[in-house]
């Protein structure tokens, strides 16, 4: 979670590299998708670090853009969820229950849904998790770091042994491949670039 402005820095960065991006800033048009995650980190720098620190219009202003490109690109998801290097693949309906945790450095596509199952238990899920278009994970379950979730998967009960792929309806588990052929892992190579500063 975001607790400082080196916090909210790194998260910033973190998910620019996730996402391939070698601008500094987003472009009017076409980048979208890392507008709305700039929008999220800021957010949750806000609800995190006290309102304070900002006025009220500014603060108004930040969660009115942040909604309404919500709304546009068909993203439910809410500050907290996810750790640094987020890297959301394609604009799409995407909902995720506000008490979902996901780990660093998570890659997810379109028509994903992440809650319960009637309860008020949600999945708790690693770093290094790829998500597939179309996979639902549901209920108090745990999926465990490095873990890739293929295309239309239904998960709904625990994966604990890491760097698996799992897939299908229910999911289970189909290789030892694990999330690593999927793409880089952005917080290692920041951390790597900061050390040789």
């Amino acid at each position: 979670m975001i607790h400082s402005k080196d916090d909210l820095k790194f998260y910033l960065e973190a998910d620019r590299i996730a996402l391939d991006i070698h601008l500094k800033r987003p472009r009017l048009f076409q980048d979208e998708i890392w507008r709305f995650q700039r929008l999220l980190r800021i957010v949750e720098f806000i609800e995190n670090c006290g309102k304070s620190q900002l006025n009220r219009v500014t603060l108004f202003g930040k969660y009115f853009r942040f909604n309404r490109l919500s709304v546009k690109l068909g993203f439910t998801i809410l500050p907290n969820v996810f750790g640094p290097g987020l890297s959301i693949a394609h604009r799409g309906p995407i909902v995720i229950h506000r008490r979902v945790r996901i780990g660093e450095n998570c890659r997810i596509h379109h028509n994903v849904t992440i809650g319960t199952l009637g309860t008020k238990k949600v999945p708790r899920i690693g770093k290094n998790v790829f998500i597939g278009t179309g996979a639902v994970i549901a209920g108090d379950i745990e999926i465990a770091d490095g873990i890739a979730i293929g295309a239309n998967s239904f998960v709904n009960k625990s994966f604990t042994e890491p760097d698996i792929t799992i897939a299908g309806s229910p999911a289970k588990k189909v290789s030892d491949k694990g999330s690593k052929h999927c793409w880089w892992r952005a917080t290692d190579r920041l951390k790597n670039q900061q050390k040789n500063l």
